[in-house]
């Protein structure tokens, strides 16, 4: 609060046609006098009140027509979760500026957290591989060797480029899977080369006997 300052008013002062003059003691809202020619008496002129201070509008906030965030350089919004956060600044009247800067403050805290939950799970699936009783142990390095070459054979670069980005090669039942593969496309051959009756031939396999070899020969 502003401090207001009190002035004090002329002093009494009385007039030659006065007797007897008296000077009353002043107040602090101003001061006080007896005359008895009220026509000779001059007054004090009063002191202007301050004027109030001048406030910014407040005006109330209002909501954009449409809003068009921008992300940080290299990162992207999830759209689900984007056309959750508009409704909700929508909601709330908040205009384009204050929702973006919102979103600045939030959305780096939320993807550490989400970087530190992939991370987690990461973790938590290569202790599951190394102690699988299928191919962990001893043998693993020997198993996740036969599961690579099937992964260099068969999967496209678009696919190993997934596996790595989302780190689901990390997860036990994709190794499982291409460990299968592996040995079912190795087992095959073997037999292929060595048994005129088995009716297959050694070299690039179909898709079904690929899904034949892989399900006839897998382990329950």
């Amino acid at each position: 609060m502003s401090e207001v300052l009190m002035t004090q008013t002329a002093p009494i002062t009385t007039t030659p046609e006065s007797n007897s003059a008296t000077q009353a003691p002043a107040t602090l809202l101003g001061a006080s006098q007896t005359a008895t020619d009220a026509k000779t008496q001059t007054a004090a002129p009063q002191a202007s009140a301050p004027e109030p201070e001048k406030t910014a509008s407040t005006e109330p906030q209002k909501a954009a027509e449409t809003y068009d965030f921008k992300a940080p350089e290299g990162q992207q919004f999830d759209p689900e979760v984007m056309k959750t956060y508009t409704e909700v600044v929508k909601e709330l009247n908040l205009p384009k500026e204050a929702a973006q800067k919102m979103l600045d403050k939030i959305a780096p805290a939320l993807q550490q957290r989400q970087a530190q939950q992939v991370e987690a799970i990461n973790n938590e699936w290569i202790e599951s591989v190394k102690t699988d009783k299928e191919y962990g142990g001893e043998k693993l390095q020997e198993n996740l060797s036969i599961a690579k070459k099937a992964l260099d054979q068969f999967a496209t670069p678009e696919f190993k480029s997934f596996l790595e980005e989302s780190r689901l090669g990390n997860n036990p039942e994709v190794i499982r899977f291409m460990l299968r593969v592996g040995k079912a496309v190795s087992e095959d051959r073997f037999v292929a080369g060595s048994t005129a009756t088995s009716g297959n031939k050694a070299g690039p396999m179909s898709f079904n006997d690929l899904a034949s070899a892989l399900y006839s020969n897998q382990k329950t």
